[in-house]
């Protein structure tokens, strides 16, 4: 039984991750602080499901907390580690920078000494459509240049990108960065423009859309998300012999055993389309409340997907309607609403 360590594992993203892992015969070890950022209780609940499997370790703790990965490094010897554990959120960035230096930063540093003592056969580290910053010309691909984030956050998981690249080099730990574009499903983060919408909706309260509704978004379903992650771990980088071996639209770096993968619908939604997609799920009308665009966004991101394909041969595929649906049944059924 082979084992993965996830952190992060009490998360959105994560629960599904460590579920798969589990239904596909890994031994998983999760890490997760229970962070305040939002309702601990969401977090709780994804851990008992979790936690109905005896293949599944649960352990609370911070990522930055020195040593504390290098200890479990050592006693669990994971094959393969994917690491989700992160501050998120654009917004919030702004309010608690600190909270993003802390976790992003000197957790992935803590991930990065803790897979140097003790190398993993794949590491995969989650990014954000964000690292993309202020480039305009869509849709994203991996190899354009990203030199102009937009906020703190992204500024961070831009940071944990080129860290790990150095590692990878020097250590030649096999690393792939994804970057992830707009994630909504059932058990999503509350902070998330899906939860809130719909929250307000059902209640009967105004929803306030940013940029008047002028904006785009990659919007990937989470179990989409999680089939390329579970895809991807079978296809670890490995150093190329020289920068021609390189195929065209390949991330591989030249000198590391190093990649950054897009993980996106392939598809730009109107915000609007997918208000529409919540008030035809609820039956309700949205009441919106129109505002400019908040500090630090952007008013569009699209992933390239095609690396993923060549990578793994898979494409997601879940329409926005369709995930909203998956959302708004789950978000009834246990809230009770």
């Amino acid at each position: 039984m082979r084992t993965a360590l996830v952190t992060g594992s009490a998360g959105f993203i994560g629960s599904f991750v460590c579920a798969r892992l589990l239904a596909e015969g890994y031994r998983v070890v999760g890490l997760d602080a229970m962070t305040d950022y939002y309702d601990v209780a969401l977090k709780e609940r994804r851990l008992e499901n979790l936690s109905r499997s005896n293949h599944f370790r649960s352990i609370k703790g911070y990522v930055e907390t020195p040593g504390l990965l290098a200890a479990l490094f050592e006693e669990e010897a994971p094959e393969v580690v994917i690491h989700l554990a992160a501050q998120a959120g654009v917004r919030y960035s702004i309010e608690n920078p600190r909270s993003y230096l802390d976790s992003n930063i000197v957790g992935t540093f803590e991930l990065l000494e803790a897979a140097r003592a003790h190398p993993p056969q794949h590491l995969l580290l989650a990014s954000t459509s964000s690292a993309f910053g202020a480039n305009t010309e869509m849709p994203y691909r991996e190899t354009d240049k990203a030199d102009h984030q937009m906020s703190f956050y992204a500024a961070t998981k831009k940071a944990t990108e080129n860290m790990a690249h150095s590692y990878a080099h020097l250590f030649d730990l096999p690393i792939t960065m994804f970057r992830f574009f707009t994630v909504y499903g059932p058990w999503g983060r509350p902070d998330m423009a899906l939860f809130k919408f719909t929250k307000a909706i059902l209640e009967g309260r105004p929803i306030d859309v940013y940029n008047h509704g002028d904006m785009k978004r990659d919007f990937t379903y989470v179990e989409d998300l999680v089939e390329a992650i579970y895809l991807l771990i079978a296809v670890p980088p490995v150093r190329p012999a020289t920068a021609d071996a390189i195929p065209a639209g390949d991330s591989l770096s030249p000198v590391a055993p190093w990649r950054i993968v897009n993980i996106g619908n392939s598809d730009a939604v109107q915000l609007t389309e997918f208000i529409a997609a919540i008030e035809e799920a609820t039956g309700k009308p949205a009441q919106r409340n129109l505002l400019p665009m908040q500090a630090g966004d952007v008013p569009a991101t699209w992933a390239d997907a095609e690396l993923l394909r060549t990578l793994t041969g898979y494409k997601p595929q879940t329409g926005v309607r369709e995930g909203v649906a998956k959302f708004v049944e789950w978000y009834r059924a246990h809230y009770g609403v």
